[in-house]
């Protein structure tokens, strides 16, 4: 039995790229769609936050002089992103809305909180695109405002890291994982699950975090079942 009746899902653009972390692989895609189909079967309201760092990383174009113009770049990557995410869930017959932050009403829904609670009501996949719609916050931030809006339960942040350690696992094969946390220890730790801003904001308005790798099958379930995977951080 599902432990949250409405989460929001951050996804971030490199998982969507497969193994190489750009692009679009349509075999994740499809699998990311037919996890989460699942879970929304089961009558859990979700509302999914999609990143664009497969495309573009807004705050690492380091050649750009205006960053600003950089971080609009980024959201319209994560436009590409919900549409393609849309597109694979349409296919498998899940009722889909996408809603952007900027106005691109020929693509999408302009994002209204009452208008995407009800979608979420109605039982359709919500994907909130371009992040807050404001340059200087990532789409981290993004998917703690919009959960605090739409009054998710939890964030399960699907990373392709199973959780979060102390050090980088890819480099330390020591790494000690944490299997719970608590914001404080987030901040003060700096371990960069998500940057200060977003970790902030989930801990004001108290809202648990869930970090988890999403490469197995069925992890997105797990978490929403509130079995034991990834880390808490509460």
């Amino acid at each position: 039995m599902a432990a949250y009746k409405r989460v929001i899902i951050k996804i971030s653009g490199e998982a969507l790229g497969g193994d190489h972390g750009f692009g679009l692989d349509s075999d994740i895609i499809g699998r990311i769609a037919d996890d989460i189909i699942a879970v929304k079967n089961t009558g859990v309201q979700i509302g999914i936050v999609v990143g664009g760092g497969n495309f573009w990383r807004g705050g690492k174009a380091k050649f750009m002089s205006d960053r600003a113009t950089a971080d609009h770049m980024g959201m319209l990557a994560t436009v590409m992103n919900a549409l393609a995410l849309q597109d694979a869930f349409e296919m498998k017959g899940a009722d889909t809305r996408v809603m952007t932050a900027l106005t691109i009403t020929r693509v999408a829904e302009p994002y209204i909180q009452r208008k995407a609670i009800n979608h979420l009501n109605k039982g359709r996949i919500v994907i909130f695109a371009c992040g807050t719609g404001n340059p200087y916050f990532t789409t981290d931030t993004a998917a703690v405002l919009r959960a605090a809006e739409i009054g998710a339960g939890a964030i399960l942040l699907a990373k392709n890291v199973d959780g979060v350690y102390d050090s980088d696992p890819k480099i330390n094969p020591n790494a000690k994982k944490y299997e719970t946390l608590n914001y404080l220890d987030l901040l003060s730790n700096h371990l960069g699950v998500m940057d200060y801003t977003a970790a902030s904001l989930c801990m004001d308005n108290k809202i648990p975090l869930i970090v988890f790798g999403l490469k197995d099958e069925g992890s997105i379930m797990k978490a929403v079942n509130g079995e034991k995977i990834g880390t808490l951080i509460h």
